[in-house]
């Protein structure tokens, strides 16, 4: 037989290394009875395959006619010839091969057993014989001896190509260990690699998910004279992003677009985990439109990946569209994409569709995780869902799984539920049995539980559950010591000195700036207690700075101690804690409070209604206009609102503001009528005066 070139023999074999074989693959060969019994009587050699190759086709592809320019011969399907030509074909041949290969796949592995099976094939064996029988092949031990008895009995042109038929053998096994030692002997033996065999190795360990290995194997290339193709690029646009490779992974890339390489879905959903881990939220979605744009269709892995970035984007909405496309294709979701739904539904409190997902996943008998039950319970603390809550609870403890058992986040959210909604028992019991299951409380559930006494009005328990920090080797943090100020303005003149001892050894500074407040005993410089909350609150985060403000102003207002709740409330403008409080247009005048507390957004109303009398004093002209915007929300364990709060006050000071009908959270009055109100209280203090 001829010997044939590496570069005439690659497409046969090149072309989709990557794709998964797990059926048996066949050749093109041109004899073959056709149904007019027309008759191809050429000889097929391995040169002439190679010929016949389609780079769309896997390696060693499905069998289909070959246009050919040899010429044709009818026969007479009756004529005994025709059946003695069928006999003679190599499609005959081809058949006997396929059962020497079933035969091999479930003989014993032994060097006899193997010999015994292809001895039935004569002692006229060809190299194609090697070839189609090692190709058909799925089990890695005796792969490996046939390929040996090959060896002994044949003088093979392109050994090569018995190498890499073998290689495919065990990448079908994921057995990367065997193909490296098949690859030491093939340089032992002097057979040179070609691209074929790194391509297979490569995604061998690919599939084996040893992305530092297909690196190692990539990088071996040029030094046997062997270039990698686009599709061995777009593989190892894979294996870098999940070796931690960005930089490289995302260089290939770029090239691959600009080259138009072959990507495959597998590799498109690295790249979309790639741009979620780095918080490139848009770039996973540019992406998935990319890879639709190629008309590569997503698979699962595409899908699960594309949903839990939109989760960590806090991009719920995207997520359904996403799941809606999804279901359109046909794909059916996994506990994966349950998953992913669950924590971009809970983390974004789209609590309706967490919980329709989580009631989908119970009725198709799916277990959920400790974080995804965690994950609901979070959720269901965020949004006020007490009842819900707690039959999730119940349904996690009475799961069969030793690992969905709950754990002290789970009792942390629990115990938070039922602190927000001053069910102190509910809250104590939990924490019970919290401990008789073994954990510790923390210092989230010791904040939860000042809370929850706090509201329920038992400073003695606040202050009882604040000396636990200590027993436990607990520091208070500024969200704990946040709560044990919020506490503070829900608290009776007559206890807040208990509190303020807490607050002093948990934070002093704090501690001193609401000494001030409560302790007509402290002696004050002018000025001092503005410049010690301005330090207190430009030393505080982002996180609780507001907060802390907030609270401050409201005990002010409690006190009745305007004055330095109008200190209070300048300080958090200066310090930008409060923006754009204020506003003016041409034609309306307003006053935004939604993010403030009752008693901030008192202060903030005293302060504007001053403003309004310095200006109707200097003469300004009002605008058509005047509006308080308060929001339309309410709290979510509480029925009362920002606004509807207002509205009794509003009516208390006789002010001329009245709820828009088309815009909810809105105080809206007239030019004349904001003239009317702001002179009738300037006489009446007139005449107190």
């Amino acid at each position: 037989m001829a010997s044939t070139p590496s570069s005439t023999l690659s497409p046969l074999y090149e072309s989709n290394i990557f794709c998964n074989f797990n059926s048996p693959q066949k050749f093109t060969f041109p004899l073959k009875l056709y149904s007019k019994s027309c008759i191809r009587t050429t000889q097929v050699s391995l040169q002439e395959q190679s010929q016949v190759s389609n780079p769309n086709n896997s390696q060693y592809s499905d069998r289909k006619a070959v246009s050919s320019s040899k010429s044709k011969l009818w026969v007479n399907p009756k004529s005994p010839r025709a059946s003695e030509l069928k006999r003679k074909s190599y499609d005959f041949r081809y058949a006997s091969l396929m059962k020497v290969a079933e035969s091999l796949d479930s003989c014993k592995p032994v060097e006899e057993d193997v010999f015994n099976v292809l001895a039935d094939l004569g002692d006229k064996i060809v190299e194609q014989d090697a070839v189609v029988t090692l190709n058909n092949m799925t089990n890695a031990e005796t792969a490996l001896l046939a390929m040996k008895y090959f060896q002994q009995r044949l003088k093979l042109s392109k050994e090569v190509i018995v190498y890499n038929v073998t290689l495919k053998v065990l990448r079908k096994n994921k057995d990367l260990d065997r193909a490296e030692k098949v690859f030491d002997e093939m340089l032992e033996r002097g057979v040179k690699p070609d691209n074929v065999t790194f391509s297979t190795i490569i995604s061998c360990a690919r599939q084996c998910n040893l992305p530092e290995k297909a690196i190692e194997w990539f990088e071996k290339l040029p030094s046997f004279g062997c270039e990698p193709d686009d599709v061995t690029y777009s593989v190892m646009i894979d294996a870098y992003g999940k070796a931690g490779n960005v930089d490289m992974a995302l260089s290939l890339y770029d090239r691959a677009r600009t080259e138009k390489w072959r990507i495959d879905a597998v590799t498109f959903a690295t790249l979309i985990r790639i741009y979620g881990a780095a918080g490139n939220f848009d770039g996973c979605l540019n992406v998935y439109e990319e890879m639709k744009a190629l008309g590569v269709k997503p698979n699962m892995t595409v899908y699960n990946s594309l949903l839990d970035a939109m989760g960590r984007a806090r991009r719920p909405w995207q997520a359904k569209n996403i799941y809606g496309e999804m279901l359109s294709n046909g794909f059916q979701p996994s506990w994966g994409t349950y998953a992913s739904l669950i924590r971009a539904y809970g983390r974004a409190r789209y609590s309706e569709d967490a919980l329709k997902i989580y009631k989908e996943m119970k009725e198709k008998g799916l277990e959920l995780s400790v974080v995804l039950y965690n994950t609901l319970l979070a959720m269901c603390a965020d949004v006020g869902l007490t009842d819900e809550a707690v039959n999730i609870f119940e349904e996690m403890k009475s799961s069969a799984s030793e690992t969905c058992q709950p754990d002290s986040w789970t009792y942390s959210s629990l115990i938070t539920i039922f602190s927000c909604s001053g069910k102190v028992s509910e809250a104590e019991f939990t924490l019970n049995e919290m401990m008789e299951a073994g954990f510790e409380p923390n210092i989230f559930v010791l904040t939860s539980l000042i809370q929850c006494y706090g509201k329920a009005g038992r400073t003695d328990d606040v202050v009882r559950t604040f000396d636990r920090l200590s027993d436990l080797g607990l520091s208070a943090d500024e969200r704990f010591t946040g709560c044990l100020l919020n506490v503070l303005t829900q608290t009776a003149k007559e206890d807040l000195h208990k509190l303020t001892i807490c607050l002093e050894r948990a934070n002093p500074k704090l501690g001193y700036v609401v000494k001030f407040l409560v302790d007509d005993e402290v002696e004050e410089e002018e000025g001092a207690f503005k410049k010690h909350a301005a330090e207190l609150l430009d030393c505080a985060t982002m996180d609780v700075r507001k907060a802390y403000c907030n609270c401050l102003i409201d005990i002010c207002v409690n006190l009745n101690q305007l004055e330095r709740a109008c200190e209070l409330l300048d300080v958090g403008l200066t310090l930008n804690i409060y923006t754009d409080i204020m506003s003016r247009t041409a034609t309306q005048w307003s006053l935004h409070l939604k993010s403030l507390s009752l008693g901030a957004a008192l202060t903030a109303l005293h302060i504007w209604v001053n403003d309004l009398n310095k200006a109707l004093e200097s003469g300004e002209e009002f605008p058509s206009l005047l509006g308080i915007n308060t929001g339309h929300g309410k709290h979510k364990y509480s029925e009362k609102g920002l606004a509807g709060v207002f509205e009794s006050h509003l009516k208390e000071l006789n002010a001329p503001f009245h709820e828009a009908p088309d815009k909810a959270g809105w105080f809206l009055t007239t030019k004349v009528a904001a003239t009317s109100w702001l002179e009738s209280r300037r006489a009446q203090e007139v005449v107190a005066a």
